[in-house]
């Protein structure tokens, strides 16, 4: 049972108890999610009393993440939805409204989903009730277009679902091939459904095993060569079976993107050539289909790597020899921004140098947070010294690695840094980054980034739009300011790795890369598993044509020192 998957329910549980008004409860699930959510081990192997003794988790809310990770259902939770009328997930996907304002709308205006919620906004209801005003309503409506568009899961969840559907696809004797295709081999942010290719001389034995799995919730096609489920974990997934000579050309056509499929067949036929997902053709005559690089290669293109096919230009450097040649999944050297429980991780700063360790980094920072954002449990003056005293006793016991001394401090509203310059210019890297104040403008947005970029002490912004995915849209800024100053100051943005930031986003990774700006690939990790999603950083970074070159810590540890003067 996923950890996540288990931390969703209890947040979901949470929701639900509130709308319904119960008292109290809702503060302890969410807690147990946060405890959940954070943990450095598999939650299914855990026992009742090791649960116990975790924070935030009593004996009630244990017994209900055992009876989840044995059964995948929770009867508990099933009621709870049951006595809700309301289409709760999709109104809380809207920024701005939380469990008591459903509760209010429903009551008051007979609010059950999105539409609903878009109507009486636009017959003006919503600023009659309280706490609500003309800006709440407008607010509301603008809102309402963007949660309407992201009802769709996270990349972070949704790939180590389809990676365990693959591997037990490919243990079958009758496989002989097996992809994932769709935007999940594109690394998407998000995920509608899974799509799995396979090549097999059996398809109905296969169709038997795979929809026999036992994360099947139901099946809703079943044939020879194609069968749809619904998962447990609420997402529905696709397997095709797919003939041998037809397997590249159907990768191709299956992964995506629509725009760019559309252009691959302009392509084509401007060649005098047919293509669909079961070759190339030159009139009824079959040319290619076996492997996408053939395909290409007869098309007069160069590879197209999976996560560039979105249609932004990359047909028309394929034709000019001009692709990039895209940073690769295991050519970072070093995380720079991760947080232990010096601050609001969940494991020792050990824990985090050890991981770091077994994955082989050179180099990581601990950036821990200041102690001006008292949230996530920041650092003062005299702590901030003691950790960066323990960093220089660990580099001592870790030959290969080398610990830097950092940390992350929040921008105030003026612009301002937390920590005085007299403590960070004994630091190693310093990590800023704006945690409140999204609503402010986008000049003063702007000017708080570049006022922390002018600090000589401050390497890197972090998650520089503010954006969570499903939860917050990014805050504007002048982006290409932002890009400049930089440059000028040799401060170097962040693409976060975090499965709900992933911030700077591809586009603007894009942009960023265009006006001559390096970046820094990070997961700021909570915990030792999350040093993991170092991949959802760097899949970002390709989407947005990344080369190893535009990554700072893909540099060895000397050059490292070098461009961060250390």
């Amino acid at each position: 049972m996923k950890n996540l998957e288990v931390a969703q329910t209890l947040n979901e549980i949470a929701d639900l108890l509130e709308i319904k008004g119960v008292q109290f409860k809702p503060i302890a699930y969410r807690r147990a999610a946060e405890t959940v959510n954070s943990l450095s081990k598999p939650i299914e192997n855990l026992s009742m009393n090791e649960l116990i003794e975790l924070p935030g988790i009593g004996k009630s809310i244990a017994k209900k993440i055992l009876q989840i990770d044995k059964t995948g259902l929770l009867p508990y939770f099933e009621d709870l939805k049951k006595d809700c009328p309301i289409d709760y997930e999709s109104l809380l996907a809207v920024e701005g409204i939380g469990p008591k304002t459903v509760k209010l709308l429903y009551q008051s205006l007979n609010v059950k989903d999105l539409d609903d919620l878009e109507h009486m906004a636009r017959e003006h209801e919503i600023r009659k009730l309280p706490g609500m005003k003309e800006k709440s309503e407008e607010k509301i409506l603008e809102n309402i277009k963007y949660a309407k568009k992201t009802i769709r899961n996270l990349l972070g969840y949704i790939l180590p679902i389809a990676l365990e559907l693959k591997n037990n696809l490919m243990v079958l004797d009758e496989v002989l091939e097996v992809e994932i295709a769709g935007s999940i081999r594109r690394r998407k942010e998000t995920i509608g459904d899974i799509d799995i290719l396979v090549i097999t001389d059996n398809p109905l034995e296969v169709m038997d095993s795979f929809t026999s799995l036992g994360n099947v919730d139901r099946i809703i096609l079943k044939g020879s060569s194609k069968s749809t489920v619904r998962l447990k974990e609420n997402v529905n997934c696709d397997l095709r079976v797919v003939p041998e000579k037809s397997f590249g050309s159907a990768l191709m056509y299956f992964t995506g993107s629509k725009e760019t499929n559309v252009e691959l067949r302009k392509l084509s036929i401007k060649n005098g050539l047919k293509l669909n997902e079961y070759g190339l053709f030159r009139g009824e005559e079959w040319i290619s289909g076996v492997t996408e690089d053939e395909l290409f290669r007869e098309l007069g293109l160069d590879y197209i790597e999976p996560e560039l096919r979105e249609n932004h230009g990359e047909i028309e450097a394929a034709l000019r020899n001009e692709l990039p040649s895209l940073i690769g999944y295991n050519e970072i050297k070093g995380d720079l921004q991760m947080h232990s429980k010096w601050s609001d991780g969940s494991n020792t700063l050990e824990e985090m140098v050890s991981e770091a360790s077994i994955m082989g980094y050179e180099y990581i920072a601990i950036t821990d947070h200041s102690g001006g954002l008292h949230i996530a449990r920041g650092m003062d003056d005299k702590h901030i010294n003691l950790q960066s005293k323990k960093i220089e006793k660990l580099n001592d016991d870790f030959e290969d690695l080398t610990i830097f001394k950092g940390l992350e401090v929040n921008i105030d509203s003026d612009g301002k840094l937390d920590v005085d310059d007299g403590i960070l210019k004994d630091l190693d890297i310093v990590v800023a980054s704006i945690h409140s104040g999204f609503r402010q403008d986008r000049g003063k947005l702007t000017d708080r980034i570049i006022s922390a970029m002018e600090n000589e002490y401050v390497n890197i912004i972090a998650h520089p739009t503010g954006r969570k995915i499903h939860q917050r849209k990014a805050y504007e800024l002048d982006l290409d300011k932002v890009f400049d100053y930089s440059i000028e100051t040799d401060t170097y943005l962040e693409v976060n790795s975090q499965p709900d930031r992933l911030d700077l986003k591809d586009v603007y990774v894009k942009k960023a890369l265009e006006a001559g700006c390096k970046l820094v690939i990070n997961t700021d990790s909570h915990n030792r598993d999350s040093l993991s999603n170092i991949e959802f950083g760097i899949a970002t970074a390709r989407r947005g044509w990344a080369e190893k070159g535009a990554i700072i810590n893909t540099e060895p540890l000397s050059e490292l020192k070098k461009i961060l003067k250390i």
